[in-house]
């Protein structure tokens, strides 16, 4: 076959969908790599490193479209790339189906089979195609890091000559996986740090890293069967901001990771609560580019208000491109493994159910047209 990878269009976005070094691979099966000229630039991968692996490189993408059978990228395609797709042809990488209606529409009637990366089943055997995982354990470290930028005082222990100076208080909202590599970062730059979870089975991971696990009196049933967090009642999210509220209070850094599969952030930071936050603190909203955990949140933005600053990080994966391409490309050629182990895609399996879009010039994905159509 022939896999075509494009360069990147979206602003600030310096990831690339495949790395030199497993472009052997493709090479092994027989199939052709066209990479689009300057597509590795931004991870530091340049055009001479891919001729070196076996790739075709190409200067006008127009002909790498028409000429791939597969496409392969990071971000959402925009109009202009979608209706460069040949018809029946393949894409994978993420695409944001539900919000995105007038673009995935388009891949329907283009007749493009979609896979889409953030629908991989965080399932045991799919652990290795779990791209929204790899890109949130990024977003988890960068997010901490940020944040000790931003703030005006010392993260670990200091006993000095001129005085002891107390750790830094960190308040982590969701132990997911950016949660707990944001944990993680947090304890290694010698952090005091709280994790507040609505699921209380992630207790045992926040401890055994070094936290303190904040606990909610009341229990609902908060991830679904695929593992993502689902919506609450509107009782519980009351009980919850009480809860984050008066761990805020005391804490000079919290990072915001909560999200919806497919849905918009929950808003877990009111305005009255940063207005109780201590001077200088910092806020630091993964969340921003779904419409973040935050009320004043701003995507891309910092917002400075109450002497607090809330950062609206969008993109943090990008900030790191070297390795977040690296783990991209593993999580998108082991899916490429799996969709394409027979001679026809096996649609009775789950990976490959959940994780397609379109097909056969329709929407085909459950959760997609119910999203649609509750929003059409």
């Amino acid at each position: 076959m022939k896999f075509g990878i494009p360069k990147e269009i979206l602003e600030g976005e310096s990831r690339v969908a495949i790395v030199p070094k497993l472009i052997r691979q493709f090479k092994k099966e027989g199939d052709e790599i066209y990479i689009e000229k300057g597509a590795g630039e931004g991870s530091f991968f340049s055009d001479a490193d891919y001729e070196k692996a076996g790739a075709k490189i190409f200067d006008d993408v127009k002909k790498l479209y028409e000429q791939s059978d597969v496409i392969l990228k990071v971000q959402p395609p925009e109009n202009q790339e979608i209706e460069m797709l040949k018809e029946d042809s393949i894409f994978i990488g993420f695409m944001a189906p539900t919000v995105r209606k007038e673009q995935t529409k388009m891949f329907a009637d283009r007749k493009v089979t979609s896979f889409a990366m953030e629908f991989v089943p965080r399932i045991s055997r799919a652990q290795s195609m779990d791209a929204l995982s790899s890109m949130a354990s990024i977003a988890g470290y960068r997010a901490v890091l940020i944040g000790a930028q931003h703030l005006c005082k010392f993260f670990p222990l200091l006993m000095t000559a001129a005085g002891t100076i107390p750790p830094a208080k960190v308040l982590i909202l969701g132990a997911g996986v950016a949660g707990l590599q944001a944990i993680a970062t947090a304890r290694r730059l010698g952090a005091n740090v709280e994790a507040f979870d609505t699921r209380p089975v992630v207790r045992e991971q926040v401890e055994s890293l070094g936290a303190v696990f904040v606990e909610m009196e009341v229990v609902e049933d908060a991830e679904t069967k695929g593992g993502y967090a689902k919506e609450m009642s509107e009782a519980f999210i009351k009980k919850e901001m009480e809860i984050i509220g008066k761990h805020l209070e005391k804490s000079d850094i919290c990072i915001t990771t909560a999200q919806i599969f497919g849905k918009k952030a929950p808003i877990l930071i009111k305005e009255d609560m940063v207005a109780r936050m201590k001077p200088g603190s910092v806020i630091i909203d993964i969340a921003a580019e779904q419409g973040g955990n935050c009320e004043l949140t701003e995507a891309g933005k910092i917002v400075e208000k109450y002497g607090v600053k809330v950062v609206g990080a969008k993109n943090l994966p990008a900030t790191l491109p070297v390795d977040a391409s690296q783990m991209y490309s593993k999580n998108i050629i082991t899916l490429l493994n799996h969709l394409f182990s027979s001679d026809n895609f096996d649609f009775e399996d789950e990976i490959t159910q959940k994780s397609c879009i379109t097909h056969n010039g329709e929407v085909v994905n459950d959760f997609v047209k119910k999203t649609l159509e509750e929003n059409s």
